[in-house]
Formats: structure tokens, C-alpha cells, sequence
């Protein structure tokens, strides 16, 4: 039996990615870097409900989240077209992205894929200019993430 691989931790090189977001477009985390530092916010489930708090906390402090030098991103398993029938449903006016196929592949480069759920653990990374992890939380499943130390965690970054 060989362990789950491990979330990846402030000073591991963020894997690069490409992914499909709700509208169909390609976000690819070396375009976002090259222009911002980012938020990479996996998440279990579009409409469940602990997604849909956290979800809409960004939504509602979404001034928090993106700026001049900062985009989040969120990433579950769920194909484009669940991502997109929730975004239209919740107001989510940022990139979700579809982790669907290979399924799994970006959560599990990232050491938060839930191989017996299928899903993604409630994975935060913070990944700076220099594609690395500057900051990160991992919550267990049913945990409710707390995203108030991002805005001293993207500060740091600028010093």
C-alpha cells in the first residue's frame, strides 16, 4: 500500500495546469502567474452546501480575492457544465475551472485529490509570480475553510 501523496507545502513549486472554466475558456496557471500572484481554491462539489458558503464568501468579498496583483481560481472535479449552471445560479463572476478529465489530474499534482471520494479536498494554495507556494491551508472534508489570513499572506508577498 503506498501513502496518499501529500498536499503541496509553502515553497513547492506549483504544477503547471490548463483547464476549461465555466464559460469554456483555457486558464493555464503560468498566464495568470505571469501577470499576478493567484489563489488556487479547490473545492468538493458545485451545490453542496459548504461549497456554496465558501464560494460565496469569495463572491461577496471578491475585492479580497482579485486585484491588480492577485486572481483566485477555483477548481473542483465537476464538469464545465455543472460549473457553469452554478456560477449563472450563485453570481460567481471569477474563473471556476473543470478538473473532470483526466479526472482528478490537477487536485491530484496539487496532493488534495480524495481518491476514494473522487473529489477535491478543501485545498487553499497561494502561488506568487514565481510559481511557487507562498501560502497554504488544507481542511478536512466537512470542514469549513477560513480564508482570513489571504490578504497578510498576499502582503508578504509584495515585501
Amino acid at each position: 500500500m503506498t501513502d496518499a501523496p501529500r498536499p503541496l507545502e509553502v515553497g513547492d513549486l506549483a504544477p503547471d495546469f490548463t483547464l476549461r472554466d465555466q464559460n469554456g475558456a483555457d486558464v493555464s496557471l503560468s498566464a495568470l502567474t505571469a501577470e499576478r500572484n493567484v489563489v488556487v481554491v479547490f473545492f468538493p462539489w458545485a451545490f453542496s452546501g459548504i461549497c456554496t458558503g465558501e464560494l460565496d464568501e469569495i463572491r461577496d468579498h471578491l475585492e479580497r480575492f482579485v486585484t491588480d496583483d492577485l486572481q483566485v481560481v477555483c477548481i473542483a472535479c465537476d464538469a464545465v457544465f455543472s460549473l457553469r449552471a452554478w456560477a449563472d445560479i450563485q453570481g460567481y463572476f471569477f474563473p471556476l475551472l473543470s478538473d473532470a478529465w483526466p479526472h482528478g489530474a490537477v487536485a491530484r499534482s496539487f496532493g488534495v485529490l480524495n481518491e476514494g471520494t473522487g473529489a477535491a479536498q478543501r485545498g487553499t494554495f497561494l502561488v506568487g509570480r514565481d510559481g511557487r507556494i507562498a501560502w497554504t491551508l488544507v481542511n478536512g472534508p466537512g470542514e469549513r475553510r477560513d480564508f482570513a489570513d489571504i490578504p497578510s499572506a498576499v502582503a508578504e508577498l509584495a515585501r
